[in-house]
């Protein structure tokens, strides 16, 4: 069974900064890339970082470059998103996500959700 375990959202003020974790369970990174996806209200699914091991690229939407760092701990099967200089516009649920090999932008695409954690930035 595939679990994907989100933490370390929370309510921080612009400027601050945050660490979503990503526990993963039942995928292993050689196969997989693990990424994350958020969702603002109102909004669609959008793709924010991803890490793959098979081919070592990262991703980074335009919005969250220079600001998030994806980093993959292997040895305790986890992915981190740092996350620093939040601003109002970054409040949105942050899914993790795994998909087959290579990072993808696409939510249908993606093979496993986790469940999400909310992060709040207030003005």
């Amino acid at each position: 069974e595939v679990q994907l375990q989100a933490s370390g959202g929370g309510l921080v003020q612009a400027g601050g900064s945050l660490r979503l974790s990503c526990a993963a369970s039942g995928v292993t990174f050689d196969d997989y890339a693990i990424g994350w996806f958020r969702q603002a209200p109102g909004k669609e699914r959008e793709a924010v970082s991803c890490i793959s091991k098979s081919d070592r690229t990262t991703y980074y939407a335009d919005s969250v470059k220079g600001r998030f760092t994806i980093s993959s701990d292997d040895a305790k099967n986890t992915v981190y998103m740092q996350m620093n200089s939040l601003k109002p516009e970054d409040t949105a649920v942050y899914y993790c996500t795994a998909a087959a090999v290579f990072c993808t932008v696409g939510p249908l695409e993606v093979d496993y959700w986790g469940q999400g954690t909310l992060v709040t930035v207030s003005s």
